[in-house]
């Protein structure tokens, strides 16, 4: 699903879990790591490259959560917001990385500045979406997410695995 230039400018990774604990803050002296954690619902993994800017959130945020991937009681494939179920969003520069030999190498991967805004403009606009959806609302389900630019450590119950690639 990439763009109309065919110029690649991100890709997520979605991952259907039963719970998610995220660590989003390392221990320090003086005090305990600090984590977010969700129940049954959707890890989205996200990453930005080069050229990406503001006018691909919407459509991200818009594909992410409403693409048919989450599993009811009855077997029946639904959207996150139709389960509906909480989501945990981290950033995964990873996603960008290109094997060369035998390292893998970033050099399409947005600069750590402008990734950081695209971040934090796809988790408001995905928290909105939530506020915005009466089921969700209702069923109390939450949207934590990751923070940029730091390495985090996932623990995660899957009832899969049930991973998709989607690019933009």
């Amino acid at each position: 699903m990439a763009n109309a230039s065919n110029a690649l400018l991100a890709r997520a990774l979605l991952q259907q879990c039963l719970y998610a604990r995220l660590q989003v803050k390392p221990p320090e002296r003086g005090s305990e790591a600090k984590w977010v954690e969700i129940q049954r619902g959707l890890i989205i993994y996200v990453c930005f490259f080069k050229g990406a800017n503001e006018e691909i959130i919407p459509k991200m945020v818009n594909t992410l959560l409403n693409v048919k991937l989450s599993e009811t009681e009855g077997g029946k494939y639904v959207s996150v917001l139709d389960l509906p179920g909480s989501i945990l969003i981290v950033p995964q520069a990873t996603l960008g990385g290109k094997p060369k030999g035998r390292s893998m190498q970033y050099h399409s991967n947005i600069d750590k500045e402008t990734g950081s805004a695209l971040y934090s403009q796809f988790v408001t606009l995905c928290e909105q979406e939530l506020a915005a959806n009466t089921r969700c609302t209702e069923a109390g389900v939450v949207l934590k997410h990751g923070t940029y630019g730091n390495r985090q450590v996932l623990k995660m119950d899957t009832n899969g695995p049930f991973t998709h690639m989607i690019e933009f």
